[in-house]
């Protein structure tokens, strides 16, 4: 009986050292960090990026990817701007990396896992140059305003801040919903010019993503030709003929200084008879950031006085 009781002991000590061994090999592996794992994804120009872990030392060269970080990303992971980028407001206690020219010097000590960049900001030329110097930048390209929130939800998932990313662009995409609402079946739609330089006149073209917002404000863009570049340079009589019911671009004061006075007949068209001339907030109007909305309801008090 009492060798018995002797074994029993025996195999239930064995039997608990195995499992706790087993238990401590299993642990063991878990804490193990994982090798040759990459993580690859594509930018919206189809390019192919892959990092050897999610990012955490990031930085933009554009204002609005700058903007879009800061309102979805942990800030800390944000290590630098550009000369531009001047929103939100916390965005000046980052240090200043030069873009035009890059300072890839000033980049490669800053050491960033990634960057990103907007569609036509940064030359293909400095994107490869970046490449080989061991830094990848994601580009994102916008002609329309669910592409900003598709863009945010994007940076979201390479982040590792998805909820964020996506509870944004969702709050977001309800507003829209709801100014569409509002204008939805104008029988009439204003024609809208805006131009973005006077000698010569370059506009914002079909191909930008003024025209979406435009046609969830029941609004045109003027500009219904589709041409190369997304802000052409127009000729005089190309606009006469537009004959446009508001014109955005600067205030009635400055265009007369300038504009018309440089371009006198175009003072034949609507929105000069009509006195529908405006300026817009530049930093809204040409960044497709989180501010997108923002910048929809500008044009809304504008086109609806």
């Amino acid at each position: 009986m009492k060798q018995n009781h002797t074994l029993y002991f025996r195999l239930n000590r064995l039997f608990y050292t195995c499992l706790l061994l087993l238990l401590l090999a299993c642990n063991g592996k878990k804490q193990e960090p994982a090798t040759g794992q990459v993580i690859v994804f594509r930018d919206d120009l189809g390019r192919e990026l892959k990092l050897q872990h999610q990012p955490k030392r990031v930085m933009a060269f554009s204002p609005a990817m700058t903007e879009m970080l800061f309102a979805i990303c942990d800030t800390a992971t944000i290590i630098a701007r550009t000369p531009q980028c001047d929103y939100p407001t916390q965005v000046v206690t980052k240090p200043i990396v030069s873009n035009y020219p890059v300072d890839y010097e000033q980049v490669l000590a800053l050491k960033p896992d990634l960057i990103f960049s907007s569609e036509g900001i940064v030359p293909m030329e400095v994107v490869e140059k970046l490449k080989e110097l061991g830094v990848p930048v994601y580009i994102q390209k916008y002609r329309t305003v669910e592409d900003v929130f598709k863009g945010m939800e994007a940076i979201g998932k390479i982040m590792g801040r998805e909820q964020q990313a996506n509870h944004l662009a969702d709050s977001l995409r309800q507003q829209v919903k709801q100014l569409e609402q509002r204008h939805k079946g104008q029988a009439r739609p204003q024609q809208v010019l805006a131009i973005t330089w006077t000698d010569p006149i370059y506009v914002y073209g079909q191909n930008t993503i003024l025209t979406d917002k435009l046609h969830i404000l029941g609004a045109q863009n003027a500009v219904q030709e589709v041409f190369d570049q997304p802000y052409p340079a127009l000729t005089r009589e190309y606009i006469l003929k537009l004959n446009p019911n508001v014109l955005l671009g600067g205030s009635p004061e400055k265009l007369e200084q300038t504009f018309f006075s440089q371009y006198p007949e175009l003072r034949k068209i609507k929105a000069y008879q009509n006195h529908r001339i405006y300026a817009v907030t530049g930093n809204l109007m040409e960044r497709p950031g989180p501010r997108v909305v923002e910048s929809i309801l500008e044009l809304e008090r504008l086109l609806y006085p």
